[in-house]
């Protein structure tokens, strides 16, 4: 009888153990996940393989500058796309004890090794650098992360040159 009263307790305290295991609360995650492609679109083929057509491009970097409050960097990161031309980034969402804000991160295009889709567009933003989005693309059980449009590269003959305008043509007469 003894015997049979110590397993009960034993049972009950064990039961009692994994009850109060499940009801703890798992802490979110202390990072903020980046993704994204690159892809290079050649502005010499038809609209149609121009529009649809782009191809991903392997071992383009990508960047990520965090700023605080003060507007100084307060994070820097980088990745290389992979054969899909797909890039992720994990940023640690407390740097020497401050709190990151994903609004103040900006991602760009870096660099391209491919030989002839190597100029940055600013087609989404991949040139001057987009913003993380205000609400993060997926937040699933501590998961928290930003997706972004897909950024381009194009060839030099699709590159739109600067606009320049020169005074010295003029010679401040208005001949015409």
């Amino acid at each position: 009888m003894a015997t049979v009263a110590l397993m009960l307790i034993a049972a009950s305290l064990l039961m009692g153990c994994s009850i109060q295991a499940k009801a703890t609360v798992v802490p979110a995650r202390q990072v903020i996940n980046l993704g994204g492609k690159v892809m290079c679109q050649d502005c010499t083929k038809g609209y149609g393989e121009w529009a649809q057509g782009s191809q991903p491009i392997k071992g383009c970097k990508v960047s990520v500058t965090c700023m605080d409050d003060r507007s100084r960097i307060m994070y820097y990161g980088s990745d290389e796309t992979d054969e899909q031309g797909q890039f992720n980034m994990v940023v640690n969402k407390f740097i020497n004890g401050k709190e990151l804000q994903a609004k103040s991160c900006l991602v760009r295009l870096v660099s391209s090794p491919h030989p002839t889709c190597n100029i940055p567009s600013n087609f989404a933003g991949g040139q001057r650098g987009v913003k993380l989005p205000i609400r993060p693309t997926v937040v699933y059980r501590g998961l928290v992360q930003y997706q972004l449009d897909t950024f381009f590269y194009t060839t030099p003959r699709c590159d739109k040159p600067a606009a320049t305008h020169d005074s010295s043509e003029c010679h401040g007469n208005n001949n015409y």
